[in-house]
């Protein structure tokens, strides 16, 4: 039963063959059978059953609120939700119960949704491993060992997301992305990994990492499911500045979609030397599959990748500097007792509250937005910003309709390999295909492909143009069906 589809259980429940009820517990008896993979923060048990009880209730007078109706999702910890701890996976947040619920989670719950847990994730989302969480690392379900450090790593920052969809704790799960953090862990645990177009979904009560980059991003077992995740939670809003109002296509996907006559590009830039050749190789085939089936497969180049990666890297650091002022163990946040001064008492709720990892993005940030380096460092990345999001632009003018790339260097690494390297460094090396997408504010969506021959799922990504969601995901669907990977672990 775990293994179906958000459509598919749907059917289930409103033809009476299964019970809201029933599927929250059986989720909830995952959530413990899976303890070890560290993918939930809290556990909502008691919010769950009520809701399951509100949807059976709706089911049973024949006015289900829609196919998320009874359907337990998970939720990044750095959504805020109403009466439930919302950590950011941080010492800092470790007893913040927040007032208010973030639109996009309301949306998915006033469309009767069931939320069965907050999600692990990278301290304040700042990582590409779920290692450098408060509560612990995650770890990946394929190939997981119980050793205390010989498991692969789950990919992140949303890696508890990725993994609760992966291990069938949940059938969707709300991630977000501001460098690759809802695409890399869906490629590293095999389960598609959707980023849409800035501006599409709210932020409203998404904890800020950087502003201009974050984006609200969905993990699903298939294409369809993503995209009814992601019409649920469309919609402008005025919580929300950066909201639009823009219209894309239909959501309701086809069966069949076609690639025939299709436009796809391959951006040389992306054959990086770091990743390795079974990716390549993989990249190489799925090219071919398109060719095959009537789309033009060109080279293209976006000749400011290159930049990318530094420049994204000082933007995150400013970015950072400036939203996490306010965690001053004053008006809320970790507080240290038996200070004597509000300097020390900044000082040291902040150095106990922060990891190391955050502590340095605010002081790299500090030190880039200094008045002698602001127009070195802040402007000139912003100058560079708009060289590689003006790349994309020109070449989907030429009439290339979408990118297929790479999404992580290689499969899922063993953690005790991944955490020999610092958090700055992993970072360059996960996120040099997934960033350039952020800095540009384009849709883009991970898609699992096949296994390594490790036994190790490796995923692709599409990327369109801004506001190409719908045809994007059309896309994503075609190669879904035509690779026939298998997204969950039971």
């Amino acid at each position: 039963m775990l293994h179906l589809t958000i459509k598919e259980v749907a059917r289930r429940m409103q033809s009476g063959h299964l019970s809201p009820s029933e599927l929250c517990e059986l989720c909830l008896a995952r959530i413990e059978e899976t303890r070890s993979l560290n993918a939930i923060i809290t556990v909502t048990a008691d919010v769950a059953r009520k809701q399951a009880k509100h949807s059976e209730r709706r089911i049973r007078e024949g006015c289900p609120l829609g196919p998320l109706d009874g359907v337990p999702i998970a939720v990044k910890d750095n959504y805020c939700t109403e009466g439930v701890l919302t950590s950011c996976a941080s010492k800092m947040l470790s007893k913040y119960v927040p007032p208010f619920t973030a639109t996009v989670v309301q949306k998915l719950l006033d469309r009767g949704a069931v939320l069965i847990g907050k999600t692990n994730m990278d301290e304040f989302a700042m990582g590409c491993g779920s290692v450098d969480s408060f509560y612990g690392p995650v770890r990946n379900p394929w190939k997981s060992s119980s050793d205390s450090d010989d498991f692969r790593i789950a990919g992140g920052s949303s890696g508890g997301s990725a993994v609760s969809v992966a291990s069938a704790v949940a059938f969707g799960a709300l991630a977000s992305d501001t460098g690759g953090s809802t695409r890399n862990p869906a490629a590293l645990c095999g389960v598609v990994g959707l980023k849409p177009t800035y501006g599409l979904l709210s932020r409203h009560g998404l904890i800020p990492l950087v502003n201009s980059m974050d984006v609200p991003g969905v993990h699903a077992r298939c294409v369809d499911d993503a995209a009814v995740m992601f019409e649920t939670m469309l919609g402008q809003d005025h919580l929300d500045s950066t909201s639009v109002s823009d219209k894309i296509g239909s959501l309701d996907l086809p069966n069949e979609p076609l690639v025939s006559g299709l436009h796809i590009g391959i951006p040389e830039e992306y054959n990086f030397e770091t990743i390795k050749r079974e990716v390549i190789a993989t990249w190489e085939k799925v090219a071919d599959l398109f060719s095959n089936a009537g789309a033009k497969v060109t080279r293209v180049s976006l000749p400011h990748t290159r930049y990318s990666i530094a420049c994204y890297s000082v933007l995150n650091s400013c970015e950072v500097a400036s939203n996490f002022a306010r965690y001053d163990g004053i008006e809320y946040g970790h507080r240290v007792d038996g200070e004597k001064s509000t300097e020390s008492l900044y000082a040291a709720s902040r150095h106990e509250g922060f990891n190391a990892i955050v502590r340095g993005r605010i002081l790299a940030g500090n030190y880039f937005l200094l008045r002698r380096n602001y127009e070195k460092y802040f402007l000139h990345a912003l100058r560079v910003r708009r060289l590689i999001s003006n790349d994309f632009e020109k070449v989907f003018r030429t009439g290339v309709q979408f990118l297929l790339t790479p999404v992580t260097i290689g499969t899922a690494p063993l953690y005790k390999n991944f955490i020999k390297k610092d958090g700055r460094e992993q970072t360059a090396l996960q996120d040099i295909c997934t960033q350039p997408a952020n800095m540009s504010g384009i849709p883009a969506i991970t898609v699992p492909v096949c296994l390594s021959s490790e036994g190790l799922p490796i995923g692709l990504q599409l990327l369109g143009p801004q506001f190409s969601d719908a045809e994007l995901l059309s896309t994503a669907k075609w190669l879904e069906r035509a690779v026939q990977f298998r997204s969950t672990i039971l």
